[in-house]
């Protein structure tokens, strides 16, 4: 596969209104999902599909880079270092089962973003910034109806992450419009979002009354 061309708006910044994608099997209707959280103000753009087949990840991933392209924002992808490198991605984002970020860090060279989901374990932020991590991830900020079994992450960890890492710190977990504040101002870079943005009647505009808490 041949890599798409690269533009001079890609940026390594971490900052805003990151969104994940939900599970959705239509590449078109996606497609149009994230063209209008990107319009209400998304940074950056996390492609995660755990139900779809091989070929369709391919196929979606490599829509979403073409409309991250043409907007200057960065895409990640969910757990896949292959499927990242194969579309030319601006990064990947691992889990605690997805293979080791030292690894990870030498397959994607400096030139890539590598974010790591470190639930509510400080020591294993310091470790993944140790071993290349370009952000890290905390949650669950909120209960989450996406993983509504997941860990709660509390409220001291994200300003003790922020004072010591060094590195930018993001926010995922039943995270709304209305919580949002909390997290600016507990000093945390960017809240990686799903339901509350791609759920919404109009996407743009739940996109928007997140991301400008991050103007």
């Amino acid at each position: 596969m041949f890599p798409l061309p690269r533009t001079p708006t890609e940026v390594k910044a971490v900052r805003g209104l990151y969104v994940v994608t939900p599970d959705e099997d239509d590449t078109g209707h996606l497609l149009r999902l994230v063209g209008a959280a990107m319009d209400g103000g998304a940074r950056l753009v996390q492609y995660r599909n755990k139900r779809a087949s091989p070929a369709l990840r391919l196929t979606q991933a490599l829509g979403l880079q073409a409309i991250c392209r043409q907007r200057g924002v960065p895409l990640i992808v969910n757990d896949d270092l292959d499927l990242a490198q194969n579309i030319d991605a601006e990064g990947v984002h691992l889990g605690r089962d997805d293979g080791s970020p030292a690894a990870a860090r030498t397959q994607l060279g400096k030139k890539r973003l590598l974010g790591v989901s470190c639930y509510d374990d400080l020591d294993a932020a310091y470790r993944a910034v140790a071993d290349g991590a370009d952000y890290v991830a905390f949650g669950a900020a909120f209960p989450s109806s996406v993983k509504p079994d997941a860990v709660r992450a509390p409220w001291g960890l994200y300003t003790r992450a922020k004072r010591e890492l060094g590195v930018p710190v993001v926010a995922i977990g039943g995270i709304t419009a209305e919580n949002a504040p909390q997290l600016a101002e507990c000093g945390v870079d960017a809240v990686a979002v799903i339901s509350a943005v791609f759920m919404a009647d109009d996407v743009a505009a739940a996109a928007s009354a997140i991301a400008r808490y991050w103007a």
